[in-house]
């Protein structure tokens, strides 16, 4: 940032020699909004989920960026994987669906992260519903 800030007030400069001065209010306003974008980007950078599976539970849960957790617990055994695919972008969606409750998994990520955790997802849940004495 002090990189981007430096870089303005010095492309600023013939600006205000000149007595356009105003325009270098418009260049700190894009430095300002350029920060203000990456303090929200590094925020939600901070939320997670977490998906743990046995052969007895499916747990998924979700931390906000301030710390807040929700969490669901399933029975893999009538837990199915959904994804909803767009023709042009790929994966759209994925969802773990059990007994009428449909929660949305890994929706932060792009379409290739959503078919790589797809992929895992349905083998380690295939695995599971098979159950501890079939590994």
């Amino acid at each position: 940032m002090a990189l981007v800030a430096g870089a303005s007030a010095i492309a600023s400069l013939p600006f205000v020699i000149l007595g356009f001065w105003p325009v270098a209010g418009f260049y700190g306003l894009d430095v300002l909004l350029l920060y203000f974008a990456f303090r929200s980007n590094f925020k939600a950078a901070q939320h997670f989920e977490e998906v743990r599976i046995s052969p007895f539970e499916l747990l998924l849960r979700k931390v906000s960026p301030e710390g807040h957790a929700r969490e669901w617990r399933f029975n893999p055994a009538w837990t199915r994987l959904v994804a909803e695919e767009h023709e042009e972008f790929g994966i759209a969606r994925l969802a773990l669906v059990s007994r009428g409750q449909s929660i949305a998994v890994g929706h932060f990520l792009g379409a290739d992260d959503k078919a790589t955790l797809l992929k895992g997802l349905s083998r380690a849940l295939g695995e599971a519903k098979r159950g501890p004495f079939y590994s």
